[in-house]
């Protein structure tokens, strides 16, 4: 599929009708769905409202929102029993943007129930399979964006992030996905759950659809008290401003996690490619690692708001998450309230790094895609690992705020994505933006694609 500038560019110059662009995705849909399950719920107007969309700037682009945000009049279930026949009345800010600037909602696309863990399946519908496997997690949450992006459903997808979950299944699924600076696009409404950790974003095929995006959705609201007032840059513009002499710091582990050599070895490579821009400088560093914070910040606020439906709940929950209930039990109110303790430890750490290097790269994830039917590995490199051992690399930048992106940096020997994560300073969105078009300019990755069977 073409970038989403072209797709724009023949939708408002007539070279292209939004609604035909529309049936040609659902057509799509149709075919490939029922294999890898991405779409959950279809909007039965987007062939109506592209027909009223050519006059404003994206031109009736249809775009897939994930289903935990929320479309006014389209079935939001955040993949949850609970929500099944839930209707919101009003979109979420993003939408509402999106909306306003052109953009067609073709549909909703599947999550983890609540989006809480990083392996896309759920009572409701069923688990996402990825479009390079079918055997393989899309990783998740935002798992059924990704997949329609990959499989070429859809050209763009929404997506968010608390953890890890639109870097995760970006690497996964062999697309672009940038987690912004914290606030750079208000999350409203939005649930009590890590929300502090929370962005919303995108998953493309490129740098610059990413940031095209961008430009519509990001700025104040006064109805996210975490927003951030718009920075004034276009990113799509900016993108091709010169990028040099930065200095980049790589790190294989950040001094505590457990990778996959396969992983290490394709990032490495791919990490040194970008001396070509700078000075990449492999570093020692040992910065906290707040697995179990994660953990009891997802246990306890989601128990916390589950507490009014807890029986009902119960009887229709994802089975992996019923052992939340005793997990909270064992966390305290002093444990919940040292995690901010913690937070500020690893941003004391990393601020040292950052002093320093204008990036930080690591890989994304410490595997590549593993097979369906458990939500995580159980070992690395023969090691044992704890059930989010796995994706040790995104979740401190959710704690920190910054902006981090997972770019395609090669495939595996049985040809699965591995991803490389950019992490810049805070508010700097544009610049990992820039380095990722550079690294996209020498090792793009567009024309390999899955081979759905």
């Amino acid at each position: 599929m073409e970038r989403l500038v072209e797709l724009v560019e023949k939708l408002k110059g007539g070279e292209m009708r939004a609604d035909e662009l529309v049936g040609m995705c659902l057509e799509r849909i149709r075919e490939l769905n029922p294999k890898i399950n991405a779409f959950v719920t279809l909007n039965p107007k987007a062939i109506e409202e592209a027909k009223e969309a050519k006059d404003k700037p994206l031109g009736g682009l249809p775009i897939a929102v994930k289903d935990n945000t929320d479309t006014k009049g389209l079935r939001t279930t955040y993949g949850s029993k609970l929500l099944e026949n839930y209707i919101p009345k009003e979109d979420s800010v993003l939408v509402e943007r999106l909306k306003k600037a052109g953009a067609i909602i073709l549909g909703k696309t599947n999550l983890p129930e609540f989006g809480l863990i990083a392996y896309t399946d759920n009572v409701l519908f069923g688990v996402t399979r990825n479009p390079w496997d079918l055997t393989k997690t899309v990783g998740g949450s935002s798992g059924g964006s990704a997949a329609a992006v990959a499989s070429e459903m859809i050209p763009v997808a929404t997506a968010n992030d608390g953890g890890g979950s639109i870097r995760i299944p970006a690497s996964f699924c062999g697309l672009y996905g940038l987690k912004p600076t914290f606030g750079r696009i208000p999350w409203y409404p939005s649930l009590p759950v890590f929300n502090s950790l929370v962005c919303e974003g995108f998953l493309t095929r490129f740098v610059e659809d990413t940031a095209l995006m961008l430009d519509f959705v990001k700025g104040w609201d006064s109805r996210d008290i975490n927003s951030l007032p718009d920075d004034g840059i276009s990113y799509f513009k900016a993108l091709e401003e010169p990028i040099d002499n930065v200095k980049i710091a790589y790190s294989s582990d950040l001094g505590y996690a457990i990778v996959d050599p396969e992983v290490e070895e394709v990032v490495r490579k791919a990490a040194f490619r970008l001396e070509k821009f700078g000075e990449v400088e492999e570093v020692k560093i040992n910065v906290p690692c707040l697995e179990t914070e994660l953990t009891m910040k997802v246990v306890l606020e989601f128990v916390s708001f589950i507490s009014d439906k807890l029986d009902e709940w119960r009887k229709v929950a994802y089975p992996p998450y019923l052992s939340f209930l005793p997990m909270a039990e064992v966390f305290s109110y002093r444990d919940y309230i040292k995690i901010e303790e913690k937070r500020l430890e690893l941003w004391r750490e990393l601020r040292k790094v950052f002093e320093r290097y204008d990036f930080l790269i690591t890989p994304t994830t410490a595997v590549k895609p593993f097979e369906i039917g458990k939500i995580g590995p159980d070992e690395i490199a023969g090691k044992p690992t704890t059930p989010i051992g796995w994706m040790p690399f995104t979740y401190p930048f959710n704690f920190t705020g910054q902006p981090s992106a997972s770019i395609p940096a090669g495939f595996s020997k049985d040809g699965l994505p591995i991803g490389m994560q950019i992490t810049g300073r805070k508010y700097e969105d544009l610049r990992v933006l820039q380095i990722s078009k550079a690294f996209q300019d020498i090792s793009p990755w567009q024309k390999i694609k899955p081979k759905i069977k």
